[in-house]
């Protein structure tokens, strides 16, 4: 292994943070001004349409904490954790120029054209700026993607708090806490952001000081010492409700109420590592760049900008991006703030995610996230895992997936904090229920966002189904989303299909920055539409290099038939969108005059929105 010596985390935490303030400041703000023109004086589909449920105007800072909790699921955390087999260095990399030049700017261009669009789904923004029939395709690409994410993030939350009363005591605490913000925000005090702040955290951090005594205490609250089935089953119920309920009541708020945490957590780290200044034992580069590691098994390009998804560029955001968010963006200049300000939050989460896996003694990371038979080839010997274990009272050798590595690594730097070193115990236990409310809240929004698809899609064929207000169409539409994605999770069997949902998740990105792309060339704006059209075009060799390494190399050498045939299909289907995309884009750059749309703007041609 090559190493870069002395490097310490504090360094590269502090030089995250100067690169995202520097991307926000001016990048951010001149796509926002020059590429997108965002104008303030706009209606947005929160004022024009407000409903009291879906179309509500928010509050910027509460919208932001409701985007970035839902944006950030099990992405950021765990694939920069499993990207270390490679090093710390490429990871890094990918972290911090994709989240300025591709994520945050991906997060940001789909959410104006959903405001743009009255707030609908990416499948109806294909449909209006490119052809109906992309559209459809789209939408049946995005239904499918959205499946896969939320039954692989509810399976990471299942396996997270089954049998374990701790993390499922805090966690359920979370969602009375968030309906009686919401009562608070919306009917006792309608408007008073800061009140509803101020009990909500008060009320989360004394939930959090009980959970050792709770956990301590299973005469009396052993009935949330949940094994894996029922909790399966409590999940997708929790999804349905979130789905079906007022967003103001349940979903707005414990969104906004888990940011706090989240933030907070990740704030507590860099503070930990600026206390204990931990050094890198994982070196910059590993032989595994080439291929042939224990946890990835294939070569660092293409597959680091597949499983580093979240935290760098992820299609998933354009889910909400096109979903709830849209429906509550107060003013159109809060575009920059929520999509590219959330984007590189959560690309400061994935740095801490790999710093706390890469402060880790290579041995032990391996140990922990390689299987048995993978571990035993590779000569290592654990240095400091089995004091780990006894400090935590955990199994963890073995363990592969990185919840684990990542949650052992926030634990290793709390504990070495004066006065905190008996706490290892209590630091992994928190950073476990930590990283299940971080994807939990992926999965509220993610759920409600399909049903809002499934809506548009049968509303096509039975119109009343397309009516927001009428509450049989919610019901059944949410009931069988639900279940379609609760059922994935009960079974289990999503876990072996995680790969698939990489290469889905991805091209879902790639496809949303080409159609953003073709927005920005509508708009009379051809000189800025690099700065969609670059990273949208590089993602997609890069993820069809990579799907198409799987079918041939790991899926059909396996005889895993019907996952290379899912792979071929989501493919093709991606293929169907980008060659509209790019019949759209010639019949676009051919249109040598402008017309005035109704605020005045030049423009090649107007699209309704």
């Amino acid at each position: 292994m090559e190493s870069l010596n002395g490097v310490n985390a504090i360094t590269i935490v502090f030089a995250a943070l100067c690169i995202f303030a520097i991307a926000y400041r001016f990048y951010g703000l001149w796509v926002a001004q020059k590429v997108l023109n965002i104008n303030a004086a706009r209606e947005t589909p929160a004022n024009r349409f407000e409903d009291g449920k879906d179309y509500v105007p928010t509050n910027k800072y509460v919208l932001f904490g409701h985007h970035f909790a839902a944006i950030a699921a099990a992405g950021p955390l765990l694939g920069p954790v499993l990207a270390a087999q490679f090093g710390y260095l490429p990871g890094l990399l990918w972290i911090l120029i994709g989240c300025v030049l591709a994520g945050g700017v991906h997060d940001m261009v789909v959410l104006f054209c959903s405001v743009r669009h009255r707030g609908k789904s990416l499948a109806y923004i294909a449909s209006q700026e490119i052809d109906t029939t992309t559209g459809r395709v789209a939408a049946w690409a995005v239904l499918a993607i959205l499946l896969l994410t939320l039954a692989g993030l509810s399976i990471a939350v299942v396996n997270a708090m089954h049998n374990s009363l701790w993390s499922t005591y805090t966690v359920f605490c979370t969602i009375p806490i968030a309906v009686l913000m919401g009562l608070y925000m919306q009917v006792w005090r309608k408007g008073d952001v800061r009140g509803a702040t101020i009990m909500g955290v008060v009320l989360l951090f004394l939930c959090i000081l009980s959970g050792p005594w709770v956990a301590s205490h299973p005469e009396y609250f052993g009935w949330l010492d949940i094994d894996k089935p029922e909790m399966s089953l409590i999940i997708p119920a929790y999804g349905f409700l979130a789905s079906v309920l007022p967003v103001w009541l349940l979903l707005l708020p414990r969104d906004y109420l888990s940011t706090f945490l989240k933030i907070g957590t990740i704030g507590a780290l860099a503070i930990g590592i600026a206390f204990v200044m931990p050094t890198f034992h994982m070196p910059a580069i590993t032989e595994f760049i080439h291929g042939g590691g224990p946890i990835i098994g294939g070569p660092v390009i293409p597959f680091l900008f597949i499983t580093i998804a979240c935290g760098a560029l992820s299609g998933f955001h354009a889910t909400i991006g096109t979903g709830t968010t849209p429906k509550m963006i107060n003013n159109e200049k809060d575009v920059l703030f929520v999509g590219y300000g959330a984007m590189l939050m959560e690309g400061f989460v994935a740095v801490m995610a790999l710093v706390a896996a890469c402060v880790l003694v290579p041995a032990d990371y391996f140990a922990i996230n390689a299987p048995a038979e993978k571990f035993a080839k590779l000569g290592m010997d654990v240095v400091e895992l089995p004091t780990l274990e006894a400090e935590v009272q955990e199994n963890l050798m073995h363990r592969p997936g990185g919840s684990v590595s990542l949650a052992v690594g926030m634990a290793h730097i709390f504990s070495k904090i004066p006065a905190m070193e008996s706490l290892m115990a209590y630091w992994y236990h928190f950073a476990i229920m930590f990283e299940a409310v971080f994807i939990l809240t992926a999965v509220d929004a993610g759920t409600r966002v399909g049903r809002f698809f499934l809506q548009e899609m049968v509303g096509k064929v039975w119109p009343r189904f397309a009516d927001k207000d009428w509450w049989p169409g919610i019901i059944i539409t949410s009931a069988v989303f639900t279940g379609a994605w609760g059922y994935l999770v009960y079974s289990g069997d999503i876990g072996s299909i995680w790969p698939l949902f990489g290469i889905c998740n991805q091209l879902l990105a790639s496809v949303t920055l080409l159609i953003g792309t073709t927005v920005i060339i509508r708009m009379n704006h051809v000189k800025y539409a690099w700065t969609t059209g670059a990273p949208g075009i590089l993602m997609t060799f890069i993820t069809f290099w990579a799907g198409i390494w799987l079918i041939i190399n790991q899926y059909l050498p396996s005889g895993q038939y019907l996952l290379a045939f899912l792979s071929a299909l989501v493919m093709c289907l991606m293929l169907f969108v980008i060659v509209g995309v790019l019949r759209r884009w010639m019949v676009l750059l051919n249109i040598h005059t402008t017309v005035k749309d109704k605020y005045g703007v030049e423009v090649k041609t107007i699209v309704e929105e």
